[in-house]
């Protein structure tokens, strides 16, 4: 499964995953309108690794 990757792909997955942890982090130290602003990063991340996937299908 992890072979049909790409270098994009894995650097979008990155991307999600470290906006979701910082999130989180920022949730649980007080900052919750900061870790709710990262939160929604995650979605739209992940939406632009799609279009960029339905782009680049030939």
């Amino acid at each position: 499964m992890f072979k049909k990757f790409t270098l994009t792909d894995i650097l979008m997955l990155s991307a999600a995953f470290l906006s979701l942890i910082f999130s989180e982090i920022l949730w649980f130290s007080g900052e919750i309108e900061a870790g709710i602003f990262i939160g929604i990063w995650v979605p739209s991340i992940l939406g632009f690794a799609i279009l960029l996937k339905l782009i680049n299908k030939d």
